[in-house]
């Protein structure tokens, strides 16, 4: 099962997303938002957590959170494993409330602060739950505009400064930012995504591929990390091999082949045109590899030290 890439580190913002498993509802009380709210605060006490926005709906929620201390995995542990536990007990029943694991989207805030936010306090209208967005109660939108008490652990100030140096000059403004998009097509900002992960410019991009990504490797259980990651060219590969083996040159072939086929990126012809082979005989000898490789932890660990250092050098 495709696992999702978690990109950690301090000061990290992300939008976070988690459903009820088959869509089922996750929140059919006020009682269970109110709980849900105090793991919200519990993890800003316990691990160090910035909320910045939420909005519950009925079968899933949108948390906007910045981590200080790069423990988003802990955080997340803490607000869904302390939910699950609360609702299963509640209602006598076991098992997963949520579908597999939560979606984390890596945030440039500088440039989608203000975007992410309105997308998130929009959400019960899209979903047409109330006519007026100040009707929802169980979003952080009221405490935006100035209509609700904030609550103590709610980080409003950030994305507000961008709206006025003066708190109600801020929150007017805020209002008035939210609103132009109601009753419209609003394109969400979350379709400029990239790999599934990452939501910034090209620099924000580059920036976190560099500083995170450098000794990742694609991983077929990890697709977005597949897409981000810069894939060595089939010349890049066979070069690789052959420095690694020279004294082995059939080996050194297959171990190529082997490697292009799992980490290139490119098709079987494409592969099987720079060996002068058929598109099968190139699936055929890279399962043969691999059942070698899987018996030879030395050759093993030579495949694993070409692996490092080709994909050390794309980033």
């Amino acid at each position: 099962m495709a696992r999702p890439l978690r990109i950690v580190f301090p000061g990290a913002f992300y939008h976070i997303t988690s459903r009820g498993n088959e869509q089922r509802v996750i929140f059919k009380s006020q009682s269970d938002r109110k709980k849900f709210l105090s793991y919200l605060e519990s993890a800003t006490q316990r691990y160090d957590a910035l909320i910045h926005a939420y909005c519950l709906m009925d079968n899933h929620y949108h948390l906007l959170i910045e981590t200080p201390s790069g423990n988003l995995p802990q955080i997340m542990r803490h607000i869904n494993g302390a939910y699950t536990t609360y609702f299963n007990v509640k209602r006598k029943r076991s098992g997963h409330l949520l579908q597999g694991r939560y979606k984390a989207i890596l945030v440039d805030m500088d440039i989608y602060a203000k975007e992410l936010s309105r997308y998130i306090h929009l959400n019960p209208i899209r979903a047409k739950m109330v006519e007026k967005l100040e009707h929802y109660q169980w979003s952080s939108y009221l405490e935006y505009i100035g209509r609700r008490k904030a609550l103590t652990w709610l980080v409003r100030d950030f994305i507000l400064s961008y709206f006025g140096q003066k708190s109600k000059i801020a929150q007017q403004n805020y209002l008035k930012f939210v609103e132009a998009k109601m009753g419209q097509k609003y394109k969400s900002p979350l379709r400029k995504v990239v790999g599934s992960t990452i939501l910034g410019d090209e620099g924000f991009v580059k920036m976190v591929k560099e500083n995170y990504l450098q000794n990742k490797e694609p991983d077929r259980d990890l697709p977005a990390l597949r897409v981000l990651s810069e894939k060595p060219e089939i010349e890049d590969i066979m070069r690789a091999a052959e420095s690694a083996f020279a004294k082995q040159p059939r080996q050194a072939r297959n171990i190529a082949l082997f490697l292009c086929h799992r980490c290139s990126g490119k098709t079987l012809k494409h592969i099987g045109r720079h060996f002068g082979i058929g598109e099968s005989a190139v699936s055929q000898s890279s399962r043969r590899m691999a059942t070698i490789i899987d018996k030879d932890k030395k050759l093993k660990r030579q495949i694993q030290k070409v692996k490092s250092q080709l994909f050390m050098s794309k980033v």
